[in-house]
């Protein structure tokens, strides 16, 4: 009996526990795009102008500001205030370290041009007989295969349960074994230190995956 309550526990937590989380991480995310609003002079803000607050105007407030962010970004005015701004920022020197790094982090995990993740390799690491998942960010550095007559393939190799701090290594290709799961599954793995687990199958890892997904 005390068994099968504990299990009956453990199963009710399965499901609250992740609804909890992620109610209250958009509530989070709520409140601080509504603090946005703060930047409005008193006069002008929503609650003062419609006699009662609306949660979630932060929200819209946030949207606009990136989507207008964007439009002048990307005419030449634009590009050349964000090279300024830049310049500025890189003349700071802790600044322009913290600044530099998340700016091509983002660049990289935002990114649908070649600068992105590309595959998810498994490395020997950080030692014989123990693997990491890492991912390939590109493949062939010039000097680099020059300097050491290998076949070489750059990776991130990320830290968990954060995903953004990690090391930079240049590998040889032989060295690394290529995954068939995708970039968003490995991240995944990663996150959720390895308790999320892609499904796979090593012959038809797609037709498997369909079939069992489809079987009651």
């Amino acid at each position: 009996m005390v068994v099968r309550i504990r299990r009956y526990i453990v199963a009710g937590l399965l499901v609250w526990l992740p609804i909890g989380a992620t109610i209250l991480v958009f509530s989070l995310l709520l409140d601080l795009m509504d603090r946005l609003l703060l930047l409005i002079p008193p006069p002008y803000r929503p609650d003062a102008l419609l006699g009662f607050r609306i949660p979630g105007l932060g929200v819209i407030l946030a949207l606009l500001v990136l989507i207008i962010t964007g439009v002048l970004v990307a005419n030449l005015l634009g590009r050349r205030l964000v090279h300024n701004y830049e310049k500025f920022l890189n003349r700071i020197p802790l600044v322009r370290s913290v600044y530099g790094t998340v700016k091509h982090f983002a660049e990289v995990v935002f990114s649908d041009s070649n600068a992105s993740f590309k595959k998810v390799l498994l490395l020997e690491y950080p030692r014989a007989g123990l693997y990491s998942l890492c991912f390939q960010t590109s493949e062939n550095p010039p000097e680099v295969r020059s300097r050491t007559g290998d076949t070489i393939v750059t990776v991130f190799l990320p830290t968990t349960p954060n995903p953004t701090s990690g090391f930079m290594l240049f590998v040889p290709v032989k060295d690394v074994v290529e995954l068939d799961m995708s970039v968003e599954e490995g991240l995944k793995m990663i996150i959720s230190l390895g308790l999320v687990v892609p499904q796979w199958h090593p012959v038809h890892p797609a037709h498997e995956v369909a079939a069992s997904e489809a079987s009651p």
